[in-house]
């Protein structure tokens, strides 16, 4: 019987066609085990590698199609991995080369751009026609100023056409140069009004007699930047204007705010002002005539005196020879007396005559008043309740200010606003309690780590390397540990080595390995049943399992009979 048992445990059982029974048997397990360890770990590998991968960034953006050819025959003679991005609109290079490769190839003069400059007219060939060298030179032109519109940060490119015209001797064919600008501007960006105008005023003043208003701004949109048809005088504030006004309002404000928040804090103050400008440029010039003064304090310019006397009647009476004689003959003095007075006239009447000049009481005023004065002033300010602190209970209590205080803070508001009540000004101080909670320190706080912009290269990194990690301890602890116990275990079995008795231990071990005679055979009768009896539970359990074995093994039998 126990022969029956050997040979059914011996036979080998019939084989199993398929995928499934190949991987059944002990050499599909062992194809399975090495197929699974060897994935797992080329998944491992291939995640380090892509960990250890080189970050590709921008070298060069928005180039020509001659330079991106230029660039790229550069990099592959220095040996250098490049990749093409944004529709073949960049060139991507490992980020740790950027600042070396962009040195290197501005050696080489990459990328050159699309626009040429003065460069042009380094290469003048002898012979050239005036009309080439003007033509050379509006290109020039043009190149150097699209360069300097690049040079803004908004701007990606531009691109900058000028007309021209020839000059003339006549005065009625002359014609103004004109200029147009194309900007192509960086993706989520704009030009405000103010950098428009810089444009404006650039190309103006690099081309001879070129105005203002015959240079024209157009986006890569098509929408107008340069639009002067609404810049008239008087028909709109200018931006720059409008930026003043915002100024003084906030000059205003923060004067306010500083001078009240020592007294009441910082977040317990809240001020708003409104400012009337006056942009009109006023020139006047004035004279003045004042009624007369008194002649008393009246100064005087010139005084004429005259006074005539008339001699006495001349003859009268009835006409005759006493009337129509001559005056008598004079006579000199003798011996210093004086001659014979004769017989004077009879005297006429006195005429006194003054005229007297005074200064004229006139005024001249000439007076220029610039633009940008304030018209009026328009100020509310709002003080929160104060609030003070228990020491003992911690409780917060709020009052409100007093009347003196709230005099004191008004006028002080009018020493920082420039209170003027000829002007018109207006102020108004209110003490009412601020809904919410002021903030205890008035220190910015710095942002938390988590939210600090300066921090997010660094977690994308750790934040790499975590995940690396964990789905390298998932495959190693999930998927290979579990593969490979079985062969560690069954290595451990075979490689294990008996612990070493000790002294005491051996010398009982090697008594105890002297037996009789009588045991040992008795041991040895033992142990040949019960190896029987175990060969033949385990035969009947294989009848009972697989019949077909027990029947193989018969069959066997039967033949070797025969």
């Amino acid at each position: 019987m126990a022969a029956v048992a050997d040979d059914l445990i011996d036979t080998p059982a019939p084989e199993q066609t398929g995928p499934q029974g190949f991987f059944q048997t002990t050499m599909g397990k062992r194809v399975a085990l090495g197929g699974g360890i060897a994935l797992v770990v080329a998944i491992m590998a291939a995640l380090w590698m892509w960990s250890q991968a080189p970050e590709y960034r921008v070298l060069f953006s928005n180039y020509s199609d001659r330079d991106g050819g230029a660039i790229t025959a550069s990099l592959d003679q220095m040996g250098v991995k490049y990749k093409f991005s944004e529709g073949g609109t960049a060139i991507l290079v490992p980020s740790e080369q950027i600042p070396d490769l962009r040195l290197k190839l501005a050696a080489q003069g990459l990328p050159k751009g699309g626009n040429v400059g003065f460069e042009l007219l380094e290469n003048q060939k002898l012979g050239t026609s005036q009309f080439v060298e003007q033509v050379n030179y509006q290109r020039s032109l043009e190149g150097e100023l699209a360069r300097s519109i690049q040079s803004l940060g908004p701007v990606s490119s531009a691109r900058v056409h000028l007309a021209m015209p020839k000059p003339s001797v006549f005065v009625r064919e002359q014609q103004k140069p004109t200029a147009s600008v194309v900007l192509n501007l960086q993706a989520g960006r704009a030009l405000d009004p103010g950098q428009v105008s810089a444009i404006v005023h650039l190309v103006a003043s690099s081309v001879p007699e070129l105005t203002i208003g015959n240079v024209t701004v157009v986006d890569q949109t098509g929408n107008l930047l340069s639009d002067t048809s609404t810049k008239g005088p008087g028909k709109q504030l200018d931006p720059t204007q409008l930026k003043y006004v915002d100024q003084v309002q906030a000059n205003i404000i923060k004067q306010v705010e500083s001078i009240i928040a020592p007294l009441v804090g910082k977040e317990n103050v809240r001020a708003e002002a409104t400012a009337e400008i006056d942009f009109a440029q006023v020139d006047t010039a004035a004279e003045m005539y004042k009624p007369n003064s008194p002649p008393e304090p009246q100064a005087i310019r010139s005084q004429q005196t005259s006074e005539s006397t008339q001699p006495g009647a001349g003859a009268s009476g009835i006409p005759g020879a006493l009337s129509n004689q001559p005056p008598g003959v004079a006579t000199a003095p003798i011996d210093g007396q004086a001659p014979p007075a004769a017989a004077a006239p009879a005297a006429g009447p006195t005429r006194k005559d003054a005229t007297t000049n005074y200064e004229v009481d006139k005024t001249i005023r000439y007076e220029q008043r610039q633009m940008g004065g304030i018209k009026r002033l328009t100020v509310g300010v709002v003080v929160n309740y104060r609030r003070s602190v228990d020491p003992n209970t911690g409780k917060v209590t709020v009052k409100p200010l007093t009347t003196a205080e709230v005099a004191q803070i008004n006028e002080l508001v009018k020493q920082a606003m420039g209170y003027s009540q000829q002007r018109g000004d207006t102020l108004n101080v209110t003490n009412a309690p601020f809904n919410g909670v002021d903030k205890p320190d008035d220190t910015p706080q710095d942002p938390d780590w988590w939210r600090d912009p300066a921090n997010l290269p660094l977690a994308k990194e750790i934040g790499k390397y975590l995940l690396l990690f964990a789905v390298l301890a998932f495959l190693y602890y999930r998927i290979l540990l579990p593969l490979m116990r079985p062969a560690i275990k069954k290595f451990d079995e075979v490689t294990a080595l008996p612990p070493e008795p000790e002294p005491e231990e051996e010398e009982e071990a090697e008594e105890d390995a002297l037996p009789d005679e009588e045991e040992l055979e008795e041991q040895e009768v033992e142990r040949r049943a019960q190896g029987y009896r175990a060969n033949l539970k385990m035969a009947q359990e294989l009848a009972k399992q697989d019949p077909r074995i027990v029947a193989n093994v018969v069959k066997a039998w039967l033949g070797s009979n025969e």
